[in-house]
């Protein structure tokens, strides 16, 4: 994926008409409490709302690096399409299934048209050269009834970025009408399997919210694990084993550079960023005791934060930075606690029957992800960060390391089937329960870490 960035414009320089709307999307009320660790999987409903989204517009048909505005008209509003099929709340009547419009009716839809769809909305758009090399997109989203304009956006970018505006423009659409934070123009860096199970070979890989733009950033020679995207985007941290030594590093994104932050003969695992980039928390097995640590991102000497016989394994930061959220085995079995950045006033706040790991705060702060060992099975909850209103949102054989999208209200994770040679594959759900889904990936993906939304 092209580094460059996106550049917002007014679609009133470009079609005549009244000024960009300034939307405010307001905080989502969080879900509603429910008895201890009750089960809300169940049935996607469709009782989702209809969009139509035909192939965006174009004046002329030309080609910008070799890319045909046409074309992509077509492919862009596929790309939003899905993005909003992803969501769980929207039937979108793609470019497939819709005749195409022209650019007169970008600003004028024909109301009755989209109406005989069943349709209750209507995205239209165009794709134009934009005279320096680059291309100016333009989304517009209407309601069909009311015969309304919801959303203007438009963006000029470098042809190579084409698929961000389409998530641009989703995210755009999924903000008005669900009235909560969007998540599509977000990155996912993973652990990419292959191999035999006892032998497996594993990279660290990144790719858009929707698997587009796939590229592996390791070779393979060292095995690459638990890997967490800077709150910047410009940067992952991850653990190497290579030769016996086990090493954390800063992989730059956009130049490709990696920068050693520790090292240790001693099992090191799960590195996360602090909130502000500036630190890194992770843990640290020395004398078969393992204790969480965390140190500069710029390296020098950790800080020890537990103390305590046994094993425990840093979780994550709050999103204020004051508290970690962690896992650890103390009390007989693994529980999730709390504690200050300190290291202080540590707390168990799990207290259910089974064992609890891998938490993750949530970007919103008002839930904690984790995933729940029970029975031989392993699945994907959410509770509160006092340990209130315990959910659990799949039941499957083995599903794991929950990973928290932008808006907090999906949460990917990894799921192996059974036998041996299961594989591992990446997953979705959102907090419903309901909205389940595989990301599709070129091989076996684990260890999943979603990053916010791209600046």
């Amino acid at each position: 994926m092209s580094a460059s960035r996106l550049f917002a414009l007014s679609l009133s320089v470009l079609l005549c008409g009244a000024p960009a709307l300034a939307q405010q999307v307001p905080d989502a009320s969080s879900p509603p409490r429910t008895g201890p660790e009750e089960t809300v999987t169940g049935t996607l409903s469709q009782d989702r709302t209809v969009i139509a989204v035909p192939a965006l517009a174009t004046p002329a048909a030309v080609n910008v690096a070799g890319l045909n505005t046409s074309t992509l008209g077509k492919q862009i509003a596929e790309v939003i399409a899905a993005d909003l099929e992803r969501s769980g709340l929207y039937a979108p009547l793609g470019p497939g299934s819709v005749r195409a419009i022209t650019m007169a009716e970008v600003r004028a839809p024909r109301f009755a048209d989209w109406q005989a769809k069943n349709a209750d909305n209507v995205v239209h758009g165009f794709v134009q050269a934009s005279g320096t090399g680059g291309l100016v997109v333009g989304c517009y989203l209407y309601d069909t009834d009311l015969g309304s304009e919801l959303v203007r956006q438009g963006f000029e970018i470098q042809p190579g970025d084409w698929r961000r505006a389409a998530h641009k423009c989703a995210d755009a659409i999924y903000a008005r009408l669900s009235g909560e934070s969007p998540f599509f123009d977000s990155r996912v860096a993973y652990i990419a399997e292959s191999g035999p199970k006892g032998n497996r070979i594993k990279r660290l890989a990144i790719m858009d919210s929707d698997g587009g733009n796939h590229r592996f950033i390791t070779n393979g020679q060292a095995l690459a694990i638990s890997p967490r995207f800077s709150p910047d985007y410009k940067k992952i941290v991850y653990v190497s084993y290579l030769n016996n030594r086990v090493r954390v590093f800063i992989y730059d994104v956009a130049n490709g550079s990696q920068k050693l932050v520790t090292e240790s003969a001693n099992a090191t695992f799960a590195p996360r960023w602090s909130p502000d980039g500036r630190q890194i928390l992770y843990s640290m097995a020395v004398g078969g005791n393992t204790d969480i640590y965390r140190i500069s991102a710029d390296g020098g000497t950790p800080v020890r934060l537990t103390n305590t016989p046994g094993i425990d394994v840093g979780g994550s930061f709050s999103p204020d930075g004051k508290k970690i959220v962690f896992e650890s085995d103390r009390s007989g079995g693994q529980q999730i606690y709390t504690m200050n950045i300190d290291g202080s006033n540590q707390q168990r706040i799990s207290f259910g029957g089974g064992r609890y790991a891998t938490p993750e705060w949530s970007p919103r702060g008002d839930l904690i992800a984790f995933t729940k060992m029970g029975g031989g099975e392993f699945r994907i909850g959410v509770m509160t960060p006092s340990g209130g209103s315990a959910r659990l949102l799949t039941n499957s054989w083995q599903d794991e390391a929950p990973t928290w999208s932008p808006n907090g209200r999906v949460i990917q994770f990894f799921r192996t089937s059974p036998g041996k040679e299961g594989k591992s594959q990446l997953w979705q759900v959102d907090l419903t329960g309901v909205n389940l889904r595989r990301l599709p990936t070129p091989q076996d993906g684990s260890d999943p870490s979603w990053g916010p939304i791209l600046p």
